[in-house]
């Protein structure tokens, strides 16, 4: 695993569309993070994820694009973002330092460009400066870090009898309505060609879930997932299927959270895993099914990513948000092999708590815990370094799914997934032979969940 770069950048300055004459502020802030160590001679390509205020466009809506760097070979900064405005329509952004000229400061520091919209055609011009008094602040904030921009990256490559989903979990705290977003590659054992599928399901509050599928469909080009114009990409989601269509971007400056040990991912040790790269996301955009329209402005959620030979025997997944940033993550699950298929099942518990994430050896702790699944209710205990963990879920009847899976295999599974769930959490601490309490949370219909089962 090679280690990158991270750094912030501010640019200011002003706008103006085709066919006006008045110059409007134009701003943007982003956090910027390279797969590598930069070498001055060469070139690099660094994600660019940040916020924009553009005056009649944009009001801190999210970014999502990259820096495309290199001064010596191409003369250029190259910065591409896109971002839904105030409109609700999706813009785009595309400028250059050019790094030409005896004023080196003003090519370092200067950066034009334009806006196009969904059409590309050209709606605006950009003129943004480097503000020179946060030179210092820029410097201070360059950070060194274990490359982990490619944690949402496609991993299947070809190989037949793989499973790829990327899925997106969330609650509209206006409404109260849970979302779940689902794209999935599945590449059958036999060697077929590989098909793109998912669905979008809506868990509004006091009525039954709604469910809209897309696919089977050949992929496109995108190098994340694409099929049917259906797009999911590091913080950026959108299609349209049936009765439905939804435009999203996500954000999250947290780390990833690793249900899964780090290793069992980056080597595929497991016959399959998950981690969690957004795990305290918060989604922008909207959503259409029907004649229902839900407008996300911040709704908490997480981004996670699958990929192995299949799915488990049966399982039990929770995705909790506690708030002020701490979030728990449950994967339970008994393998399909032969033989482990009868043992019980695993519980991978990762808890982050004040930016701290427990429990230190994931794996040490899953082989001492224990899991009861099953509906409506299922419980998880895990203990580890004189601290015990103990889950309690409610899946709501009338806000539980049932959604069919199929291995690449062609072995049938069927899910029951609820973006409603309730959850209690304790986190307990031994002291002289004695659990007491820590922390405890109690969230209503706020919790994410699943059970996953074999026919």
């Amino acid at each position: 695993m090679a280690t990158g770069l991270s750094f912030s950048e501010a640019m200011v300055g002003t706008w103006r569309r085709i066919g006006e004459h008045l110059d409007r502020p134009f701003s943007f802030d982003a956090l910027l993070n390279t797969p590598t160590l930069p070498s001055p001679l060469g070139g690099f390509v660094a994600t660019l994820r940040g916020t924009l205020n553009a005056e009649g466009m944009s009001t801190e809506t999210p970014i999502n694009g990259t820096l495309e760097f290199s001064p010596l070979r191409d003369h250029r900064l190259r910065y591409k973002f896109t971002t839904i405005a105030d409109d609700g329509l999706h813009y785009s952004f595309d400028g250059w330092k050019t790094i030409r000229g005896l004023n080196q400061l003003r090519a370092w520091t200067t950066l034009t460009g334009a806006i196009y919209d969904e059409n590309s055609r050209e709606v605006g011009s950009v003129t943004l400066r480097f503000p020179l008094e946060s030179f210092a602040s820029f410097v201070a904030g360059f950070r060194l870090l274990n490359d982990d921009s490619d944690l949402e990256d496609r991993r299947w490559s070809g190989e037949p009898g793989r499973l790829e989903v990327w899925y997106d979990t969330l609650n509209d705290p206006r409404t109260g309505t849970g979302l779940w977003l689902h794209h999935e590659i599945c590449a059958p054992s036999d060697g077929g060609a590989a098909r793109g599928y998912g669905w979008l399901a809506l868990f509004p509050p006091d009525e039954a879930p709604e469910i809209v599928h897309f696919g089977p469909g050949p992929l496109g080009e995108n190098p994340w997932f694409e099929v049917d114009g259906v797009v999911a990409e590091p913080g950026r989601r959108t299609g349209s299927a049936g009765t439905a269509s939804w435009e999203l971007t996500y954000l999250d400056g947290g780390p990833a959270l690793f249900t899964f040990p780090r290793t069992v991912w980056r080597r595929r040790l497991f016959p399959s895993a998950q981690i969690v790269p957004a795990p305290t996301a918060s989604y922008h955009g909207t959503v259409t099914v029907g004649g229902r329209v839900v407008t996300l402005d911040g709704a908490p959620g997480g981004a996670a990513h699958i990929y192995g030979q299949g799915n488990a025997e049966r399982w039990g997944w929770l995705h909790a948000d506690l708030g002020d940033g701490d979030v728990l993550e449950i994967v339970a699950a008994v393998s399909r092999r032969p033989g482990l298929n009868r043992l019980k099942p695993l519980p991978f518990v990762r808890l982050r708590v004040d930016g701290a994430d427990w429990p230190r050896y994931g794996l040490l702790a899953a082989l001492r815990g224990s899991a009861k699944l099953g509906l409506p209710e299922w419980n998880v205990t895990v203990r580890s370094g004189g601290r015990r963990l103990r889950v309690r879920v409610l899946q709501p009847a009338d806000a539980t799914l049932a959604v069919a899976y199929a291995d690449p295999d062609g072995a049938p599974a069927t899910c029951q997934n609820s973006e409603r769930s309730n959850a209690h959490v304790v986190l307990e601490r031994r002291v002289a032979s004695v659990w007491t309490v820590e922390r405890e949370w109690t969230l209503v219909a706020t919790a994410h969940s699943e059970i996953g089962t074999r026919p």
